[in-house]
This record gives structure tokens, C-alpha cells and sequence, in this order.
């Protein structure tokens, strides 16, 4: 056994996530290599499946291309629903359809329609039409919920009882019925039209006595989901309530399925990173994506950033002649540029987090302007006299400096208000803030920047 395969075997003894170093890189790529391919199962049979995925994940294209080649049919079922998108997409085209259809049967109903939702809908039919009806209609089902609804997020198998049975007769339908989801910890009470009528904790059951009435043991304020609400208002419902698990309901309130936390937990990472690249103007895009899918992706908010620079600089244009006349302007201008946009950079991230989870709303909205254009104005004021000093000492002219904090004081301000104003702005026009305010707060705090230190330099100075 190889010194990184016994760390390995130590770490997954610790329960612990191996790292994917280089060293293990370096052992899976020559087993690759040799085409080793009962070495490489008995690697990944050790793996646990999320492991197992993120290696898949961190190897070049090359290499995962001759990993599935060799061992994609072995795979377990769960790692092709641990994998990202764009390489889950990679990884199906090589693997068969048989295999295809064996991995979705074998998964949960929400991990079948994770993998399945990223196929062609011509390879997805083909899918579909292999997996036995008792097995398809819950998947079929499933699309036809929008991508991003509670409907596609839910798990199909549910455990539902009538509330006048016992608590001995759910216990023997327990034992005895086999298509029962593998891990759940509530019990659905549904009347006659399989509405929920309540909710039952699994130890409830347990500790029960046998002839109690499951409508007894009933909870009648549990939450449920409508099929179509969005997935970002599921996580905040599980967030605010502290749930567990969620009926979800079609349109006549009738049980279609249930959402867990497990679930929720990986909508609200997803949600996270996505705004978080969004901010940045990187879309969508992942570590596994190519060159040129990288490059197209950022190629247009780059080209959006070019125009407003155009306009920053035909701002800086208009006082060429002041600059011409006091050098020490081109160089202290960039100092209240940079600090408007990070001060605008600051108030924009705290205002699309505080949209995403309703903390921001029409109930404190104007507090919340307020709260900013105070906070900009106290940071304005301390950084005017830091940079008003400098700028004195600097060039040896104390006006120069009464000017530079002037400039200072107003581009925080104003950055502060662009920052909370322009994505509240967006929102009201349906436009999902996360996407474009950085690019605007950017072109506001460094054209008010420009024009304040310019425009006060060329009235006081010049």
C-alpha cells in the first residue's frame, strides 16, 4: 500500500474528507495511464461518493475522459449527483444508456431529476421511457414544475397515513411495506382527498402506545410548500422556521412530495456562490469550465465595464486644461475614485444579501437609506482628514487638501447611496440585482469622484 493510499484509509477512518492533493493526483493519473482499472475501483469503492466526485472533478479533461472510460459504468450511482453541472455533463456523454437508466432507478427521486434535468430532451425521454411507470410518473411529474421550484426539488417517496389509523398499524405498515424512502423523520396525516391534515415526529410514534390514534400525536401547525414556489423561498422558509422536512403540495393541496434539509442546505450554497459570482460579473461559470467558455462569459460584462470607463474618462476630458495646469490632480484623482467605489462595493454587498434573504424591505427601506448615507457620511468625514492631510503635505498646499477632502466627503456619500439605491432600483424593475449594480456603482462613484475633486479643484484652486 502506497504512503498517500494509507493516509487515505487513515482519514476515512477519522471520518474525515481526504484531501485531493497532488500526490493522489499524480497515483490516480498513472493508474489511469496503465489503464488499472480494478485498481482504480477498489480506489473509489473506499471513497466516499462526494470524495469520489470531487476528485472526478479536479482532474484535467483528459483524464477524465479515460477515468469514465475505464470505470464510469462501475461508478456509484451518487456521485454523478454530487458532481457539478458541467461535469456531470461531461461525465453522462460517457456512459451508456443502460448504465444511465440504472443510476437514475437507483437514486432518490430529487437526485434522479438533478441528474436527469441537465440531459437533452430527447436523451431524457430516451431515459424515461426504459424506467418502469411506477418508477417515471414521479419524474415526469417533476418537470413539469418550473427548473427552479419547489416541484423539481422535492423527493416523490413520502410516508402518508389516514389519521384514524393507530399507532400499532402505522408501526406494521412500517415493517411491512418495502417502497418506503430510505431515511425520513416525519409521518404525513392526509384525509380522504390526500390532503395533509397534520404532521407526525417518527419518535413520537416510537414512544407512543400501539392503540393511540395517529390523530392524537398530530402536529396541525406544520408548513407547506406550493409545487411552484421558488427554491430561494423554500430555503428561507426552512431558515426561518427551522425545519426538517416540508410537505410540498400541487395545486389543490393534495401531497405530491417532501423536501429535507439535505436538500435545502445544497440550495442555499448554490444560491450563495451564484450571487456571489454574479456580483462579480463571472455568471455561471465553474473551475471546470474551458478556456473559451470562461472568456465568452466574461466577455460582455468586461465590455460593459469598457464603456463605462469611456464615460469616467470623457468626464476626466472635460478638465484636461486644469490637469494641464496642477500636475498633483492626475495624481491624488484615482485616491477618491477608488475609495467611492469600494465604499459603493461595501454598502452593494450588504444591500443584495439583505434582498436575497427579505431582511431588506418597503417596511425599512427608508431606514435603511439613512442608515447608509450616515454611514457615508462618518466614513467621508474621518477619510477627508486623513486624505486631506496627506494631500497638503504632499504637494505643500494646504487648499489642495481642504479640496481633496471636500471630494472625499461627497464621493462617499453619494457611493453610499448608489450602493443601497441602484439594486433597489433593479429590483423594482425585475431586474435581479445580484447581476448588474456592481458595473453601475462602479460608473457613478468614479464619474462623481472625477467631477467632485476636478470640478472643486478648478473653482477654488485654478
Amino acid at each position: 500500500m502506497s504512503e498517500t493510499e494509507q493516509h487515505l484509509d487513515d482519514e476515512i477512518e477519522l471520518g474525515v474528507a481526504p484531501d485531493v492533493d497532488a500526490a493522489l493526483l499524480a497515483e490516480l493519473r498513472a493508474e489511469i495511464s496503465s489503464e488499472d482499472r480494478l485498481a482504480l475501483i477498489d480506489r473509489f469503492n473506499t471513497l466516499h461518493v462526494a470524495d469520489t466526485a470531487d476528485i472526478i472533478v479536479k482532474l484535467d479533461s483528459d483524464s477524465r475522459h479515460a477515468l469514465m472510460a475505464l470505470i464510469g459504468n462501475d461508478l456509484p450511482a451518487q456521485v454523478f449527483a454530487e458532481l457539478d453541472e458541467n461535469t456531470r455533463d461531461e461525465v453522462l456523454e460517457q456512459i451508456d444508456i443502460e448504465t444511465l437508466v440504472a443510476t437514475v432507478q437507483e437514486l432518490d427521486s430529487d437526485d434522479a431529476v438533478f441528474v436527469l434535468e441537465d440531459l437533452a430532451t430527447e436523451a431524457r425521454e430516451e431515459v424515461l421511457e426504459q424506467i418502469p411507470v411506477s418508477e417515471r410518473l414521479p419524474l415526469q411529474r417533476a418537470f413539469e414544475f418550473p427548473e427552479d421550484s419547489a416541484g423539481r426539488l422535492m423527493q416523490a417517496a413520502f410516508v402518508a397515513v389516514p389519521p384514524f389509523w393507530s399507532v400499532g398499524q402505522t408501526i406494521d405498515y412500517l415493517r411491512d411495506t418495502e417502497d418506503l424512502p430510505t431515511q425520513f423523520l416525519e409521518i404525513f396525516i392526509t384525509n380522504e382527498t390526500h390532503q395533509p391534515v397534520g404532521v407526525v415526529q417518527l419518535s413520537e410514534v416510537l414512544r407512543a402506545q400501539r392503540p393511540r390514534n395517529m390523530s392524537e400525536l398530530a402536529k396541525e401547525d406544520f408548513h407547506l410548500i406550493p409545487a411552484e414556489l421558488d427554491r430561494e423561498e423554500v430555503a428561507r422558509l426552512f431558515e426561518r422556521y427551522n425545519l426538517v422536512s416540508a410537505a410540498v403540495t400541487d395545486e389543490d393541496r393534495r401531497l405530491i412530495g417532501v423536501i429535507t434539509a439535505d436538500d435545502v442546505y445544497e440550495v442555499m450554497s448554490e444560491e450563495a456562490g451564484e450571487d456571489i459570482l454574479l456580483l462579480g460579473g463571472v455568471g455561471d461559470e465553474a473551475v471546470s469550465d474551458s478556456v473559451l467558455e470562461a472568456a465568452r462569459g466574461r466577455l460582455s460584462w468586461l465590455f460593459l465595464n469598457l464603456l463605462t470607463a469611456i464615460a469616467a474618462s470623457i468626464v476626466i476630458g472635460f478638465f484636461d486644461g486644469s490637469i494641464e495646469q496642477m500636475v498633483a490632480l492626475a495624481v491624488l484623482m484615482p485616491i477618491v475614485a477608488s475609495m467611492g467605489g469600494n465604499a459603493g462595493t461595501q454598502t452593494l454587498t450588504i444591500t443584495v444579501r439583505s434582498l436575497a434573504t427579505q431582511e431588506l424591505s418597503a417596511v425599512n427601506m427608508m431606514r435603511s437609506i439613512y442608515r447608509e448615507l450616515g454611514i457615508g457620511f462618518v466614513n467621508g468625514l474621518f477619510f477627508a482628514i486623513v486624505t486631506g492631510i496627506v494631500g497638503a503635505l504632499w504637494f505643500d498646499d494646504i487648499w489642495l487638501g481642504v479640496v481633496l477632502a471636500a471630494a472625499m466627503i461627497v464621493n462617499l456619500v453619494v457611493a453610499a447611496l448608489a450602493g443601497i439605491l441602484i439594486p433597489l432600483g433593479l429590483q423594482r424593475a425585475d431586474i435581479d440585482p445580484a447581476v448588474s449594480s456592481t458595473v453601475f456603482v462602479t460608473t457613478v462613484t468614479d464619474i462623481i469622484g472625477f467631477l467632485a475633486f476636478l470640478g472643486f479643484a478648478t473653482i477654488f484652486l485654478l
